[in-house]
């Protein structure tokens, strides 16, 4: 398995090279679809002996072949991400029965999946936004699941569409900015890939992290009580939480109960 595994690391590592283009791109409305890559700073288009991924970014030491500049290290770590989660969605996708072609197409889908979660993560920590098309994509791909992942039923999705968004929605009424529109359209769209049950674990991981967070800022004095910061990136990182531990965590808690 452990050539099975390298091969994943590079084709995530590859994959999360171009979540670095949307990541870079999509704010700014330039069209990740066509033309070529190019330098921030000096915008020479980047030759593809430069768009190697990992590599590239270690043998130019972190600047532009061109002019110098220095290229942010987001672009590293965000392709050594990819890299990672394509292996942990390997090894976590059961070889069974279901034979070679499912779980090649698990494993890619459970990719697809985590490489939307960090662009969504980055850009709402650059903008404090969560573009729609995100938000739509994230909702086709729960969509997808309901043929892949049968064992969460339509009924279950639609009620987790709704589950964590309107109780967010409504407490954004009663508080305002107690959450952002494209935060509650976030969980909707989750709601249809992940259930109703993982949905609500992917929300409670969301408030622990967040809140966690928060308690870190309020104490180094980084932000005042009524500040704010981008809450995306955790729930991002609760639902793919959810994904990847949800059903094994709950199993656990309830277990837990008298």
């Amino acid at each position: 398995m452990g050539l099975i595994y390298f091969i994943f690391f590079w084709i995530g590592a590859s994959v999360f090279s171009f979540v670095n283009v949307l990541i870079y791109r999509v704010p700014k409305k330039i069209s990740f679809v066509g033309g070529r890559s190019f330098c921030p700073s000096c915008k020479t288009s980047l030759k593809p002996y430069d768009m190697i991924p990992v590599f590239s970014y270690i043998l130019l030491k972190g600047r532009c072949r061109k002019c110098s500049s220095k290229i942010p290290v987001r672009y590293l770590f965000v392709e050594l991400l990819g890299g990672i989660l394509a292996v942990q969605c390997a090894a976590s996708v059961p070889l069974d029965e279901s034979g070679a072609g499912i779980y090649l197409l698990k494993t890619v889908f459970l990719l697809i999946t985590g490489a939307l979660l960090t662009a969504v993560t980055f850009v709402d920590i650059d903008t404090m936004e969560i573009p729609n098309g995100f938000v739509l994509a994230l909702a086709c791909l729960g969509a997808v699941s309901l043929f892949l992942f049968p064992e969460v039923s339509l009924p279950i999705r639609v009620i987790g569409c709704f589950a964590v968004s309107v109780p967010m929605l409504l407490l954004t009424v009663l508080i305002p900015g107690a959450f952002g529109g494209g935060d509650i359209k976030l969980m909707a769209a989750a709601g249809i890939l992940l259930g109703a049950k993982l949905t609500g674990a992917a929300f409670f991981f969301s408030v622990l992290a967040g809140g966690a967070y928060g308690i870190y800022l309020l104490a180094g004095k980084k932000k005042g009580g009524k500040d704010h910061f981008a809450f995306g990136p955790f729930l991002c990182l609760g639902i793919w939480a959810a994904i990847c531990w949800g059903n094994e965590i709950i199993g656990w808690y309830l277990g837990l109960l008298p």
